[in-house]
């Protein structure tokens, strides 16, 4: 639950304060921000513009230097949400502060509340620099969920960036290709991303934040946003290490191809951009596309993909839905390489990677009800020529356990597929360590829903109750597995390696070793799956589809 009166109390403290506080430099001028209302160790600076507002001809152009101003910058108060439908509620952990609008691109900072600011390079701060989820259609970097203020308090500097969606972030068309300088359209989501990157590299130790220890994180998309700035071929030096939740599969998993780490290629990109045009906006050129109005760009979401049309993937359950429409493009210029062969080739940065699963995502839910029948005849089609195989191994037995049985098999696949992706990296020639995991957890205030999808946030960010639904009952032991869950992605922040103090040993993921890191109702290294067959039954199974 919320504590009202004490957070109207940081509140007020906060506005008493923030007069006090120094002004940090930036690159476009002096700025001061605000205490955490949340706590008191904590200072944010809200809305800093990190880019220029991409409107008018900048619509559908990389990102531009944010303009300069004098004087001193508030920065208390978050800037809009990049336009999207629904806009202003912040999603559904929002705390609603914020309008949407095609001029957005701007990012917040937490810092721990310094006692001496007479040298605040000097600190060298690991930085934390989060990218949101939500398909790339919707959600924001005001979202209360993701408030840096618990990490802060652990001597962590986090920064959360506002990047472009839907049609505003990832439109592909062939005159976008033709003025970009490097034949190259679709990624412009993306490109924002790595231009808040580069800022932090240029501006973060003014904060107290070292540019040599920057990790990037997130979350579904913004997982798949993370790993893409491994994947790019821009990012050099901008930072040192990947946190991916709900992350990494292996190239061959169909859900690689569903989720938001699926990716589009650049013919395909651009026809739907030109069909788009024409179709959707009744317009036939770039020029014109850019006096569309937002609220009709917003207005056709971000559905219509067809890639598991006509596969035996379509229709088969939620857990193989079509991806979003609008999201990234193997360009060749942003991205070289689709995601198998940045592995094989080793052509990606060479950092420390942590990634993992939630016990009920990706097809397992604690609602999953299928009768034994339906069971048979949608894995049977999914399988094909291996059905008989899967169905030895993953028995429906009847219709009160078809359902669970569903449930372990796609559990299973989510830890095999994901330390067969930390295989494939340390096959390809990579040598940095890779950390795997899976969250167990079922949080007090949701629990119906059990571990599910974006779950582990109010841990890994160590900012429950806050962060929290109005209603949310938190217990003693969910209040434990923060604190744990928050020690464990801090060290990681500041050394490459989850591992420290008094925690659970976190083992890397190696291909010998058939474990990964089991998360929050129990803490160690477990299995993949409950046998050896059934391991490699999955691997054997996936080599056979198609590779991302």
């Amino acid at each position: 639950m919320y504590f009202p009166s004490l957070i109207s109390t940081l509140a007020v403290a906060s506005t008493a304060i923030a007069s006090t506080l120094p002004t940090i430099k930036t690159a476009q001028g002096q700025l001061r921000g605000m205490i955490s209302p949340y706590r008191s160790g904590a200072t944010i600076y809200k809305g800093i513009p990190f880019a220029a507002p991409p409107t008018g001809n900048l619509r559908w152009k990389a990102p531009e230097a944010a303009s300069s101003w004098d004087g001193i910058y508030n920065a208390t108060t978050f800037g809009p949400q990049c336009a999207q439908k629904g806009g202003g509620s912040a999603g559904i952990f929002g705390n609603g502060l914020s309008t949407s609008s095609e001029d957005c691109l701007t990012l917040n900072i937490w810092t721990p509340t310094y006692n001496d600011t007479s040298n605040m390079t000097s600190k060298k701060l690991a930085v934390y620099v989060w990218i949101f989820g939500g398909r790339f259609e919707g959600g924001s970097a005001d979202v209360a969920t993701y408030d840096g203020s618990g990490l802060a308090i652990k001597d962590v500097i986090v920064v959360t960036l506002n990047y472009r969606l839907g049609a505003f972030g990832f439109l592909a068309h062939p005159e976008l290709s033709a003025e970009s300088g490097h034949n190259s359209s679709g990624n412009y989501g993306i490109l924002d991303q790595q231009f808040a990157l580069r800022w932090v590299q240029d501006n973060i130790a003014n904060f107290g934040g070292n540019p040599d220890q920057v990790v990037v994180g997130g979350q579904s998309a913004g997982s798949a946003s993370a790993l893409s700035v491994m994947y790019s071929s821009l990012t050099t030096g901008l930072v040192h290490g990947v946190i991916a939740e709900s992350g990494a599969r292996a190239p061959h998993d169909p859900l690689t191809g569903s989720l938001a780490t699926s990716h589009r290629n650049k013919t395909a990109a651009e026809a739907q951009g030109v069909a788009f045009l024409q179709k959707s906006l009744n317009v036939s050129s770039i020029a014109a596309a850019r006096n569309i109005s937002v609220e009709t760009l917003i207005s056709f979401g971000n559905s219509g993909d067809t890639t598991f049309d006509g596969t035996v993937f379509a229709n088969l359950s939620s857990a193989f839905m079509n991806p979003p429409l609008w999201r990234p493009v193997i360009d060749g210029y942003v991205y070289p390489h689709n995601y198998g062969e940045a592995l094989r080739l080793n052509a990606h940065l060479d950092v420390p990677i942590m990634t993992g699963n939630n016990k009920d995502e990706s097809g397992a839910s604690p609602t999953a009800s299928f009768t034994a029948s339906e069971y048979k005849a949608d894995f049977s089609i999914m399988f094909q020529n291996y059905s008989s195989e899967f169905l030895a191994l993953y028995p429906p037995g009847n219709d009160s356990t078809a359902g669970d049985q569903a449930n372990t098999f796609y559990r299973d696949l989510a830890r095999t597929s994901t330390w067969k992706w930390a295989s494939e990296w340390a096959a390809g020639g990579a040598k940095s360590s890779v950390y795997t995991y899976y969250w167990t957890h079922t949080p007090a205030e949701n629990s119906a829903s059990g571990a599910y999808h974006g779950s582990e946030l109010w841990y890994t960010f160590n900012n429950i109750p806050y962060a929290s639904y109005d209603n949310a009952t938190w217990t003693s032991e969910d209040y434990t597995i923060a604190e744990t869950m928050s020690s464990y992605w801090v060290n990681f922040i500041k050394t490459g390696n989850p591992n420290g103090g008094n925690l659970t040993k976190f083992p890397l993921s190696e291909s010998s070793e058939m474990r990964t890191m089991w998360l929050g109702d129990s803490w160690g290294a477990g299995e993949l799956t409950a046998s050896d067959e059934k391991r490699e039954f999955l691997v054997d199974w996936m080599n056979t589809l198609y590779e991302w």
